[in-house]
């Protein structure tokens, strides 16, 4: 299969996985946000609010990953400078998420 088609069905799974990620963080952020920091600190320690946190922070990067190194192939016209982006981009991609999931844990 061509990179450029894998590229593009894991853009249609992970957007179309977004949407109800994407549902259930805004709805439990309507919940918490006028609550005390406990209920808070009770979101993000609850087992399946975590899992589900992590994977939403996890795809929501891998997204925006494959969406921004598009545009790096559309526009960057210099391939050194172009695999040096993307480079960055993915460590980046990887390194964010993490870390927001190793510091969501340990709150």
């Amino acid at each position: 299969m061509i990179t450029a088609t894998k590229k593009w069905i894991f853009l249609k799974i992970s957007g179309a996985l977004l949407i109800p990620l994407m549902t259930w963080f805004i709805l439990n952020l309507i919940k918490i946000y006028d609550q005390d920091y406990s209920k808070l600190i009770s979101f993000f320690t609850d087992p399946p609010s975590k899992f589900l946190f992590s994977v939403f922070i996890i795809n929501a990067y891998f997204f925006s990953a494959l969406s921004i190194s598009e545009v790096f192939e559309d526009y960057i016209k210099n391939d050194k400078i172009k695999n040096v982006a993307n480079k960055l981009l993915y460590a980046s991609a990887v390194a964010i998420p993490l870390i927001t999931i190793i510091l969501t844990t340990y709150i």
